[in-house]
């Protein structure tokens, strides 16, 4: 990590305490690239560093924030921003709750999840890793479409408090690789996350595009009739789905503003299926993981659901300021989570194909455009895409139009398991838009469920 980092921070520290503010420093800076390919060409190739400076001013129950985008040469923009945030803070409402500024007990530099050579990987890499992994596939009607975005992120803090720092390097790669045909306009999709380049795996990209191509082609499509239906979910739906609790579930701040389907009643009671086991996990390399919570709190595995049971809220320190919670080491720009695998030796989708069956199953591995509809009830809504397959009990397999899903979590992740796949994948669910945040859950291959309802389905694609 650039070592005048700290420096900066430390400068500005100096002149906050000088000028009798009481501040805190977020630094946040990234390097990102992105390479966007659609019909069989590369439509976009760019790359930006951008460094952006969040300036918290605080008195007493009172606090005000500037940000800036800058660079670390420009400590004079950054030291005006130290007092706008303290002129806007003569401007601001109290707040009914006193918010913490953590004491930094040592200075810490956590660089174990950077690996320079993913970090800089050239766009010559990323186009022959496209080629290998649709070698052989695209045609006049099929086109290939996807993003390979790449990059490092670096975020350190600070605060008028402690002459500590935290920092924090991470490298990442997000690769998502969509077959689509021109004419009827279905999808296929594989994706793949990486935190250091040797992750990079196009081959398992190409067998998986080549088996669904293989279908989409060959199969015949139909219109589901409307009814319930076992489902086996893929990686991208299960952390899709999982990765909602953070807003709807056991985050404890969304809980006491009735944002979740939790209440604290649920603490220690059987709430989901027994097959169900979710820890945050900051052991976990894959998933670009804080050891130390942003203020300062070493970060452990922490069980969420034990077998179903529900054993924990998340609390942020903001939010356990405000309710008087315990702080759980949860003041983090993303979390860890890992869903305990099962004991079903299904993991790819040829052994699910294949597999013996004694009623048709719908096999979803994508929901598209989720969202809540009713956030105390866990009910979220989207629809299949990207290679959705009816496997029918007689051995063969159909292709459904897309379909539409509205399923409250308590019944998908409930007594309705039938099983988990042994084995597990790394799912990168990073957003495309805002400040890099490299983000990625560990998810069982497949979970099976029984009895969802589909509530409606297209005549088409």
């Amino acid at each position: 990590m650039d070592e005048r980092i700290i420096a900066r921070l430390q400068e500005l520290r100096r002149f906050a305490i000088e000028k009798g503010i009481v501040a805190e420093f977020f630094y946040h800076e990234e390097d990102s690239a992105l390479m966007r390919f659609a019909n069989s060409a590369i439509s976009l190739n760019t790359n930006e560093h951008l460094v952006r400076l969040e300036i918290t001013a605080h008195e007493e129950n009172r606090q005000a924030s500037f940000s800036l985008i800058t660079n670390l040469d420009a400590i004079d923009d950054m030291k005006d921003g130290v007092l706008q945030a303290a002129e806007i803070l003569k401007h601001t409402q109290p707040l009914s709750y006193m918010p913490s500024i953590p004491v930094y007990q040592e200075t810490i530099i956590e660089e174990t999840a950077f690996d320079s050579n993913l970090a800089e990987i050239s766009n010559a890499e990323k186009l022959d890793y496209f080629n290998r992994a649709v070698a052989g596939m695209e045609t006049d009607q099929i086109n290939l479409g996807g993003i390979f975005s790449s990059g490092k992120n670096v975020i350190a803090i600070m605060n008028t408090n402690s002459e500590h720092a935290l920092a924090f390097v991470t490298s990442d790669a997000q690769i998502t690789i969509v077959l689509s045909h021109k004419t009827l306009k279905w999808e296929v999709i594989a994706e793949q996350s990486a935190q250091k380049k040797t992750d990079l795996n196009p081959a398992a990209l190409h067998r998986q595009l080549a088996y669904l191509l293989g279908h989409y082609q060959n199969a015949p499509a139909i219109q589901l009739p409307l009814g319930r239906y076992d489902i086996v979910f893929g990686p991208a739906a299960i952390a899709e789905l999982v990765n909602t609790m953070n807003w709807i579930g056991f985050n404890g701040g969304m809980m006491k503003r009735g944002f979740s389907f939790l209440k604290e009643e649920h603490l220690d009671t059987q709430v989901l299926g027994s097959a169900f086991t979710l820890v945050d996990d900051p052991t976990r390399i894959e998933t670009f993981p804080f050891s130390v919570d942003l203020t300062g709190i070493t970060r452990k595995p922490f069980t969420i659901f034990e077998q179903g049971t529900f054993k924990a809220f998340t609390w942020n320190q903001d939010s356990a300021d405000e309710f008087g919670a315990q702080p759980t080491g949860h003041s983090v720009m993303h979390k860890s989570l890992l869903l305990s695998g099962g004991d079903k030796p299904i993991n790819t989708l040829e052994e699910l194909v294949e597999a013996p069956r004694d009623k048709d199953v719908l096999y979803i591995p994508y929901i598209h455009y989720m969202n809540f509809v009713n956030p105390s009830q866990g009910l979220v809504t989207g629809s299949s895409r990207f290679g959705a397959l009816l496997l029918k009990q007689d051995g063969s397999v159909v292709v459904p139009f897309n379909v539409r899903l509205t399923q409250s979590l308590l019944d998908i992740f409930g007594e309705k398991i039938a099983w988990l796949s042994d084995g597990q994948v790394v799912y990168n669910v990073s957003a495309s838009y805002g400040a890099r945040n490299p983000t990625a859950l560990i998810v069982p291959n497949f979970v099976y469920v029984k009895d969802l309802e589909i509530s409606h389905a297209n005549s088409s694609y």
